[in-house]
């Protein structure tokens, strides 16, 4: 019997019952798409005494404006992202960066909560969801708060997500003056980033967050103060932490690191 099958399955229709279940079974993994979560049970890598379900729970699908933010679900898929027109108009890097992911099959399935709570360092979305300053709301039965997505994730695999919380929402602020992703890979076989950048210009400020170089997204504020966009490009490549793996060793990142925010710079403009 596979580690899926032998896990208890919970799976309830409404948030409340979905936030009862997490506050008493915090042994049980959450299955947003599951797109992730299945390839480490597969794997071998973890093997969940329960699965916690939300595909049933209605109110984690919405997608919203709401006072000039956009309003995401956990549960609203990647291609529901990719394709819905407000998000395609308002906030067309953000469309790009989901649509992006993997294969429309792969899209159809995992969701944009899923993709922040994995904290996986080789996904899209994070990246830009900080370069646009979005924030998460996590909810316990007991409380509610809101994290910027720039804090959430703390490193390989890892948030600051608590034992009985949820991630419900995400919420994206208005639309910035500009707003660009670019993503490199290194391997045709593979979709994976090898350098992720994501670049967004509000009010005259510039917010670059590189991603899938480091073990979470990395924003460096006062070299985004530099006027040239090489200038931030370089500052970049010397001040992160780029990580080995089979996408590129840690000298070959550093290189494409200053190259990539050098020209998402200038994509801006």
């Amino acid at each position: 019997m596979s580690a899926a099958a032998a896990a208890e399955w919970l799976a309830p229709d409404t948030l409340d019952a979905a936030l009862a279940l997490r506050a008493e079974r915090e042994d049980a993994t959450v299955l947003a798409g599951g797109t992730f979560v299945g390839i480490l049970v597969n794997q071998g890598f973890i093997q969940p005494a329960a699965l916690l379900s939300l595909a049933r729970v209605e109110e984690l699908r919405g997608l919203e404006i709401a006072g000039g933010e956009l309003r995401i679900g956990a549960m609203v898929t990647h291609r529901t992202l990719e394709r819905d027109p407000r998000v395609r108009e308002g906030w067309p890097a953000l469309a790009r960066a989901f649509a992006l992911v993997a294969s429309p099959r792969v899209r159809n399935q995992a969701t944009a909560g899923g993709v922040l709570a994995d904290a996986d360092y080789a996904s899209d979305p994070p990246a830009m969801l900080s370069a646009l300053e979005a924030r998460v709301v996590l909810r316990s039965r007991l409380r509610e708060r809101e994290v910027a997505v720039a804090d959430l994730i703390l490193g390989h695999y890892e948030t600051c997500i608590e034992p009985d919380e949820l991630l419900v929402e995400v919420r994206v602020p208005a639309p910035p003056d500009a707003a660009v992703y670019r993503k490199f890979r290194s391997r045709s076989s593979e979709d994976r980033p090898c350098v992720a950048v994501a670049a967004a210009r509000r009010d005259g400020r510039l917010r670059v967050v590189v991603g899938a170089v480091a073990d979470s997204p990395r924003h460096f504020a006062d070299a985004c103060e530099l006027a040239d966009p090489a200038a931030v490009g370089r500052a970049y490549a010397e001040r992160i932490d780029p990580i080995d793996d089979a996408r590129g060793s840690a000298a070959y990142r550093r290189r494409v690191t200053a190259v990539e925010v050098r020209r998402a710079i200038e994509a801006l403009a």
